[in-house]
């Protein structure tokens, strides 16, 4: 098992940072945005953009392995 890159374990850190270390920017009920509380939004957003961000992260990864095996 290797290490993963310094850009693959930034990228997943991004989710965590913008749901739990974000806190004090947002903890709001008001404004309101589809009729829900903004915090509600804001931490339900992050759902798919965990995703994404995780993807991202095993693009690089997988390109890495490729490039070290070579063609």
């Amino acid at each position: 098992m290797r290490i993963p890159s310094w850009r693959s374990l930034a990228i997943a850190m991004v989710p965590f940072a913008g749901a739990c270390l974000s806190v004090p920017l947002w903890d709001r009920v008001h404004p309101l945005v589809l009729g829900m509380p903004f915090n509600l939004v804001w931490l339900m957003a992050w759902i798919p953009l965990t995703s994404g961000c995780l993807a991202l992260a095993y693009r690089i990864e997988s390109a890495r392995d490729a490039k070290r095996r070579g063609p």
